[in-house]
């Protein structure tokens, strides 16, 4: 069974998905969190076209705002298309990698204390070591703050970037050029929230949206080999994910106040741009996957 619908007279609209699932999954994800999106990118959170301002929530405006498209967007087209192209075989295949919890603990030392030392040396570099201790607020608040990064960000995206995409793309391409093709699908992805107040609008200068794509194929580059090394865990995906945007949005501008939000980006970009190098030369372009693309198969006798 690879389908809900087994029916060779099924519509043509699934037979499309079936034989084309991942560019099906990639312009559902960006339609429907676009479209979800137009109210807050419109509202006065944006371009002021509409008179009205999101309720802000924990103090930001943003998760009104960003939950409709996270949850319409990336999660909702992969489970939609697994259904459809693989079935329930294929559903409980992309379920399972949700519950893989069960890893080395060094990958959730590297996610949950790796990861806000190297941002703190970033940081330290970019502030010509102008570094504050944090208030007490942020400290109370970022552990809360994880479990809602995982619960938002990170339940409503990896689902379907790592979950669906990643094992589909590599199974056909090989991890190196798997990752140069989800990174920047991943970075436009989000380029409509740059005309709003989580892009910086109006004051963000041009080139954040660029630096911002940069840092995604990077970082894309790094979450592919945690994902393949832990035996496609999701759950460490996400917390690597997540732990970076916890820093960024509670300790970042207390621990350097005198970085702005664009060399911020380009401090953050910079870390990941290493880091993504170091993994690269480390694994020779492997990543931890231990696949093999069906490019460089030789052809099955009975597989059409």
């Amino acid at each position: 069974m690879t389908g809900l619908d087994t029916d060779p007279a099924a519509p043509t609209s699934l037979g499309f998905i079936r034989s084309h699932p991942l560019v099906t999954f990639f312009v559902m994800a960006n339609a429907l969190s676009w479209i979800a999106w137009t109210p807050y990118i419109l509202s006065s959170n944006g371009l002021s076209v509409w008179d009205y301002r999101f309720p802000e929530v924990l103090g930001t405006a943003q998760i009104a705002g960003l939950l409709p498209g996270l949850y319409l967007g990336p999660i909702t087209s992969a489970f939609v298309v697994t259904a459809v192209a693989d079935g329930r075989p294929g559903l409980r295949r992309w379920c399972s990698r949700l519950g893989r919890w069960r890893v080395a603990r060094r990958w959730y030392a590297l996610a949950l204390l790796g990861v806000p030392a190297a941002m703190l040396v970033a940081g330290a570099a970019f502030s010509g070591g102008d570094v504050r201790a944090p208030s007490a607020l942020a400290l109370a608040a970022y552990a809360p703050g994880l479990v809602l990064q995982m619960l938002t960000t990170g339940i409503g995206e990896e689902p379907g970037w790592r979950d669906f995409a990643l094992p589909r793309l590599q199974s056909q391409l090989g991890p190196l050029r798997a990752v140069f093709v989800l990174g920047p699908l991943w970075g436009v992805w989000h380029l409509p929230l740059f005309l709003t107040d989580w892009g910086g609008w109006p004051n963000a200068h041009w080139s954040r949206p660029l630096v911002f794509l940069v840092f995604c194929v990077a970082f894309s580059v790094v979450l592919s080999w945690v994902f393949n090394c832990t035996g496609e865990s999701l759950p460490i995906a996400m917390l690597m994910h997540v732990s970076v945007n916890n820093f960024a949005s509670i300790l970042w501008a207390d621990v350097f106040p005198s970085l702005d939000a664009e060399r911020a980006m380009v401090a953050m970009t910079s870390l990941t741009v290493i880091t993504a190098a170091v993994v690269l030369v480390g694994t020779r372009g492997r990543l931890g996957y231990g696949g093999e693309p069906l490019t460089s198969r030789p052809p099955h006798p009975h597989r059409r």
